[in-house]
């Protein structure tokens, strides 16, 4: 196969033994078909496939008003489907700019949306992966293509200059053969620290994170006496994991420092004594403090290390514990550690995809009964989640399902006008907000709610506190129009 950005290029002749070796438009290399334009339209087609084997599988145990409960098709969408799709998204990702592949994932995402929403096979991709609480395929890709060049030191722009935390390069960690034992033990209450105080300085550690602020700091000890603090600052974007972290690193920086020979690293934060002491961890302040302790141990200086149980009245961490708080709160400095979590790193993308989906939500012409409920996918995925997925809400949220208008279009009914008044559809709109014949029980959900139900309030109808009220009066409307109409919307039943 040759790959070139020249228009015109003669193609190589390969003979092997007297043997032509043809040239192939495309190679598959561990799972990843690439063609010679590099289009990867090849792959995307290939993996679209494999995931619709998937869905027609599920297909036949999954329908409207029977079959797998909604959650055990997500497990399945997300531990089987997506990984499908999105294997190798790094390399493939530009490909999804394209509307030919955009249109062949939304063929697979519109199928397990409608599932997991129990939505009639007409509901638009548009409305289903709203109300399913599911981000667009390709906008999946495109974040872990993101993911994976901001963990390789890649800028991002949504990150401006800050730089991400990377993992230390197993190249740059000392040999196996070199690796000291490590290990701490566990300290519950005053009585077991002051028992094993025997160390000529005892370091206390802590990290706190607290009104937005994040800092961290040691306290030093001589016996019974504070004999130094230090207080550190990390933005406001790192994690209390990192504070801690960085403390117990700045606490062998003292030992190195200090001429005692014999130390204790005290700490209530398990989680970081565990990155600590286990090697196979290649976090930048774990190496940094294993080393600094190998220094330590090779000058004959004795380190051990402690948990101390949390908020357990040990004086000497409640002391660690207040300064942690004071450097978040009032600390103004520069930060002592600034690198970016890999959790802040996948907020902040998150939150660049969420808001090129409410783009996409708006723009797109389908899904207007879903857009009068929800203007923003943000407000849908918050109610969706308090309200639960049935085949009725679905149909209310959509207005696909037993009503005339809607039934009319498939021709399951002969006139689409609401038994109220001729000439004026039948959809969920007119019934729960205009049609006269539900005036009785509008009148006894207003009085419940303490507010008027009209399409004018509909924000304030699915606020949290009406919500759980406006949509019993919702499914007690719909079900009653659903019985009327009769079973003929079996008919469109996925």
């Amino acid at each position: 196969m040759t790959i070139t950005r020249k228009l015109k290029y003669d193609n190589p002749r390969l003979s092997m033994g007297g043997v032509d070796i043809g040239m192939s438009s495309e190679v598959k290399i561990l799972g990843l078909t690439i063609d010679r334009a590099l289009t990867f339209n090849a792959h995307a087609t290939n993996v679209c496939a494999k995931a619709l084997s998937v869905y027609k599988q599920l297909s036949r145990a999954a329908k409207v008003s029977w079959g797998l409960h909604p959650e055990v098709i997500r497990s399945v969408y997300t531990a089987v489907v997506e990984p499908i799709i999105m294997y190798a998204a790094s390399a493939w990702a530009p490909a999804t700019a394209k509307l030919g592949v955009r249109k062949q994932l939304g063929v697979v995402q519109r199928g397990f949306a409608q599932k997991l929403c129990k939505a009639y096979r007409t509901v638009s991709l548009n409305a289903s992966i709203v109300l399913a609480g599911i981000l667009p395929l390709d906008l999946r890709i495109q974040e872990a293509k993101a993911l994976y060049e901001a963990k390789r030191g890649v800028a991002l722009p949504t990150l401006a200059d800050r730089e991400v935390e990377r993992r230390v390069a197993f190249t740059h960690t000392p040999h196996p053969a070199k690796h000291i034992g490590l290990e701490f033990m566990c300290l519950v209450d005053q009585t077991e620290v002051n028992d094993h105080c025997t160390q000529a300085v005892r370091i206390f550690t802590d990290g706190s994170k607290i009104e937005g602020e994040v800092g961290a700091s040691l306290s030093l000890w001589n016996n019974d006496v504070e004999t130094r603090n230090r207080k550190l600052k990390l933005p406001s974007y790192c994690t209390v994991y990192q504070a801690e972290l960085l403390a117990i690193c700045r606490a062998t920086e003292e030992i190195l420092a200090s001429p005692e020979d014999s130390f204790g690293i005290y700490s209530d934060s398990r989680s970081a004594l565990q990155t600590v002491t286990n090697w196979s961890s290649t976090h930048h302040l774990a190496v940094t403090a294993r080393k600094n302790l190998m220094e330590s141990m090779a000058m004959g200086k004795g380190v051990s290390l402690f948990w101390v149980k949390a908020h357990a009245e040990v004086k000497e961490n409640d002391r660690a514990d207040a300064l942690a708080k004071a450097a978040a709160r009032t600390l103004k400095v520069k930060p002592h550690y600034d690198r970016c979590p890999v959790s802040f790193v996948k907020r902040m993308i998150r939150m660049e995809t969420l808001d090129k989906w409410n783009r996409r939500f708006r723009d797109e012409p389908t899904a207007s009964v879903t857009k009068f409920f929800f203007p923003n996918t943000e407000c849908a995925y918050k109610t969706i989640r308090r309200v639960g997925t049935t085949s009725l809400t679905t149909q209310i949220f959509t207005g696909h399902g037993g009503f005339s208008e809607y039934l009319n279009r498939f021709k399951l009914k002969e006139d689409p006008s609401c038994v109220c008044e001729p000439g004026v559809p039948e959809t969920p709109l007119h019934v729960l907000f205009e049609c006269p014949l539900f005036a009785a029980e509008r009148n006894d959900a207003e009085i419940i709610l303490r507010t008027v139900i009209k399409k004018e309030n509909i924000q304030e109808l699915l606020s949290k506190k009406l919500l759980e009220g406006f949509m019993n009066f919702a499914i007690k409307i719909v079900k009653k129009v659903v019985k009327r109409n009769g079973s003929t919307n079996k008919a469109i039943d996925i």
